[in-house]
């Protein structure tokens, strides 16, 4: 039998490729207008189980590399949106709890 393929992801703080089972998911999940006229909205928050619908990237559990990322702003370019400080602040907060 052939070996298992581990997937592999890369984290946007560090840039070192790990595990997916070993990194946390940023995940951006898209919230429908009720109204035909108004724009969707988008939330973003992390995903700890991995299994939340939406657009993702990958951080190490570590605070360092979240805000590595944070400050180099490869949140907003992975996930194509603008990220509010207070929906930063929840994540990191998020993260040192778990960590």
């Amino acid at each position: 039998m052939t070996p298992k393929k581990i997937p592999m992801r890369k984290c946007l703080g560090c840039g070192e490729m790990l595990p997916q089972k070993e990194l946390v998911r940023v995940v951006k999940t898209r919230i429908k207008a009720e109204n035909e006229g108004e724009e969707e909205n988008f939330t973003v928050s992390l995903d700890l189980v991995g299994k939340k619908a939406g657009r993702g990237a990958y951080i190490c559990k570590k605070s360092d590399c979240f805000m590595k990322a944070r400050k180099a702003r490869r949140f907003e370019k992975a996930l194509s949106c603008q990220i509010p400080e207070e929906v930063f602040n929840q994540m990191e907060s998020e993260l040192k709890e778990n960590e």
